[in-house]
């Protein structure tokens, strides 16, 4: 148990720790709110690259897409319409959900997962967590 508990520590931090650099190079900036959000989703991502182990690199990119932009769209209903933190809005793109998710991102979310799926198969081999 506390193995478990220590290697999604890990986990939540590394993810955390690099999509607030990820946002960085984007956006010129981050918030606190996203290495919570980019925790939560390399532990959720790790997990489910683990059990779609033998799966095609797509549909690995369609499910990290997925999961991914879920996290991002719960995460921007908390922070950004309860907390009201205005940490992003995506209302001005195309194809988006109450301004908290949009399809552009999604997509790229997909093409991020080819070397995050590359990363979490690398962690699982050297540390098992």
């Amino acid at each position: 148990m506390k193995k478990k508990i220590g290697g999604d520590c890990i986990l939540f931090t590394f993810g955390g720790i690099v999509y607030g650099l990820i946002e960085i190079l984007w956006r010129k900036y981050t918030h606190w709110s996203m290495l919570i959000t980019g925790g939560l989703c390399f532990i959720v991502l790790y997990k489910a690259f683990k059990k779609l182990a033998e799966y095609s690199m797509i549909i690995k990119c369609v499910a990290g897409s997925t999961i991914i932009t879920s996290i991002e769209f719960v995460s921007g209903c908390v922070f950004n319409i309860i907390m009201k933190l205005k940490v992003w809005d995506y209302s001005r793109l195309p194809m988006n959900l109450c301004g908290q998710v949009c399809l552009l991102y999604s997509v790229l979310w997909g093409f991020l997962c080819i070397p995050i799926v590359f990363v979490c198969t690398m962690i699982n081999r050297k540390w098992k967590l």
